[in-house]
């Protein structure tokens, strides 16, 4: 399993964390015996952990390799003030001006929404301080009856100050981390020269080097939030280096969960983007899963990633597989009350542990005997399959073991 994650600066050590507090959780609601490697940081590039299971009659060893952006994303996200908020004003405007925000709350009013509330905040962090700054020249030149200059130096300072007290909240609040991202993503959806471009190619390298090694009985690519956009276009990519990747070999399959790709793709100059789509949705040799919730509002609820994006494919299409997850099926009622207003929480809970066995368990996904593609295809089923002891009827006849290797499983 080759995990993309989405513009998060928490990196490798962050995701490593949340995996082991989930993980533990897994153990307690499914009957099965379960190890956790340590996180190693192999290269700049990737770091990974080994994930082992087992129930009666079925065993699964699994290589979770992370592909490592913290760095990037981090020095992004450091960027001069000055320069985030031109470029992320600069994304606003063209958002409105080009129609695009409209297609958006089209496609998703709650994700439309939850993209204006953001751009609302930005702007708001740029107004306050300069309305701060004029009441405060005010006060001191007519209830002072100071001198004009004297009350244009207090404008300058007090807006500086207000403007400085209000970062905590806005890294709190995400308002840099979601106005960081988007500039970058919607050039990246336009083909242009991007940050992202070095870490899909490494990773691209990657698939196509486990493909080749053949040593595992699966290779899933999962790509959450931000990563919807980056894990297609690595297999894209791949693909371009290598035309037998699902060919010869393991299947390869590409996950999308909670993927907020189409708010990038559909913009009127992301062609090149949406020709990543459109080269998946058409391609036999890989299997696309795309995983939607409908409580998740920073994702695409019963949105059709390709035909939602006007795509018209020449060639029969063959991908994705919608999976239409329900969180109330995984997590208990007192639970999801809770967490319910907190959106993010909610975005996270595509790669967390369940509260009960359900139809959708990303860790059953990882270390679990049964493939991927046949959860997307028929979750319930699969689920019923499951004895109380934790045995898979009519799935594993014998043991099935993958053994972790150097390029991943």
């Amino acid at each position: 399993m080759i995990y993309v994650e989405g513009y998060d600066p928490q990196g490798a050590e962050g995701y490593y964390s949340l995996f082991e507090r989930s993980w533990k959780r897994f153990l307690k609601i499914w009957p099965v015996k379960g190890t956790l490697g340590p996180l190693v940081l192999d290269t700049p590039d990737f770091a990974h952990w080994d994930v082992s299971a087992s129930g009666p009659g079925w065993q699964v060893a699994t290589r979770y390799d992370f592909l490592r952006q913290e760095q990037m994303i981090r020095a992004n996200m450091a960027e001069p003030l000055p320069r985030l908020i031109s470029r992320a004003l600069a994304w606003t405007l063209d958002y409105l001006v080009s129609g695009a925000l409209v297609r958006v709350l089209r496609a998703s009013w709650e994700f439309g929404l939850a993209l204006i509330h953001f751009q609302m905040l930005m702007l708001w962090w740029v107004v306050l301080p300069l309305a701060g700054g004029w009441l405060a020249a005010l006060a001191t030149t007519r209830l002072l009856g100071l001198p004009t200059l004297a009350g244009l130096v207090v404008a300058v300072l007090a807006a500086i100050a207000i403007f400085f007290a209000l970062r905590p909240l806005a890294r709190r609040w995400f308002v840099i981390q979601i106005n960081s991202h988007w500039p970058y993503l919607c050039e990246f959806a336009r083909g242009e020269k991007t940050c992202f471009d070095a870490p899909i190619e490494v990773c691209a390298q990657h698939v196509v080097a486990a493909a080749r090694a053949n040593q595992v009985d699966e290779i899933v690519v999962v790509g959450h939030s931000g990563g919807g956009a980056l894990a297609p276009a690595v297999i894209t990519r791949a693909l371009a280096i290598d035309p037998e990747v699902g060919r010869r070999g393991p299947p390869v399959v590409v996950m999308t969960l909670g993927s907020i790709a189409p708010g990038a793709a559909l913009h009127p100059k992301a062609k090149w983007l949406r020709e990543v789509f459109a080269r998946l949705a058409r391609e036999p040799s890989i299997t696309w899963i795309d995983a939607q919730s409908r409580k998740d509002v920073l994702n695409f609820w019963e949105f059709d990633p390709i035909a939602g994006l006007g795509i018209v494919l020449d060639q029969p299409r063959v991908n994705p597989i919608v999976w239409k997850v329900r969180f109330r099926d995984m997590i208990s009622p007192d639970f999801y009350k809770r967490i319910r207003l907190d959106f993010f929480r909610l975005h996270y809970q595509f790669i967390m542990a369940n509260d009960q066995p359900a139809p959708y368990d990303y860790f059953m996904l990882v270390a679990g005997p049964v493939p991927v593609v046949d959860w997307a295809k028929n979750p319930r089923a699969v689920l019923g399959r499951f004895a109380d002891d934790g045995s898979a009827v009519g799935w594993a006849k014998s043991p099935v073991v993958s053994e972790p290797s150097k390029q991943g499983s």
